[in-house]
């Protein structure tokens, strides 16, 4: 074992302190979670129109975890930076209705994601099971200000993952200058950048797993991503379907 992991874990040890209703991080319960109720998606109802105002929040159609701009709201899913299921499992399956319904339209866990990124990576998952490409800090920021504000819980394995990357962030508000991954979309990135951005595993090539964990996917003739993938039926397009 490295000399790291033993110092952030006495780190965030450190900033665990302990009071009338256990240990707490940050001023979070550390809990683990505990569905004390059934969870349905439609107790955390949330109108389409919430949208507009993510969009206003972020400045445009635009996901802040992969820097990718898009042409309309019809190329993006609302995204919760703390899952429904998330929440329901770290204190509000204990709440009443109109408390669930309201942290489902909370702009301030609302952002914007492709539906593969969405659907196919993030999921339901916890910031110790998946945090964004770009943006990570903001994110962290975002999911500790979110649970502080509705009381929830966080286990032990998420609140070291936070303050693993709490501990190193200069800044935490959110980066919206473009950068790659949105020149990407754009198709203006250069094709010799392009393995640097989106070929994860180092050899040579990129998946339709890697075009779609950065959101580029499907990824069509004339994208710099395309020259470094195999367009098995050679109709221009790859990663349209959901295969390898």
């Amino acid at each position: 074992m490295s000399r790291t992991l033993p110092l952030l874990l006495l780190l965030v040890a450190a900033l665990v302190t302990t009071d009338a209703s256990g240990q707490t991080w940050r001023g979070l319960v550390v809990a683990p979670e505990r569905r004390c109720s059934p969870y349905r998606a439609d107790d955390y109802s949330y109108p389409q129109s919430v949208e507009a105002s993510i969009v206003r929040e972020l400045g445009g159609i635009y996901s802040p975890y992969t820097g990718q701009r898009f042409a309309s709201t019809g190329e993006t899913d609302i995204e919760h930076m703390v899952a429904r299921s998330e929440a329901h499992d770290s204190g509000l399956c204990a709440a009443d209705a109109e408390t669930r319904r309201a942290f489902a339209r909370d702009l301030l866990n609302l952002t914007l994601a492709s539906p593969g990124l969405n659907r196919g990576f993030k999921g339901a998952s916890d910031a110790a099971e998946w945090m964004p490409q770009r943006n990570r800090c903001w994110f962290a920021a975002r999911v500790v200000a979110v649970r502080q504000r509705w009381g929830l819980t966080i286990d032990a394995r998420e609140a070291e993952t936070l303050e693993t990357v709490l501990s190193g962030c200069a800044t935490t508000e959110l980066e919206v200058s473009g950068g790659d991954w949105a020149d990407a979309a754009q198709g203006s990135v250069p094709s010799a950048d392009a393995l640097r951005l989106w070929d994860d595993n180092g050899n040579g090539m990129i998946t339709c797993a890697e075009a779609r964990r950065h959101g580029i996917a499907p990824v069509r003739r004339g994208h710099p991503a395309y020259p470094f993938m195999r367009d098995a039926d050679g109709d221009g397009v790859v990663c349209e379907r959901n295969d390898g």
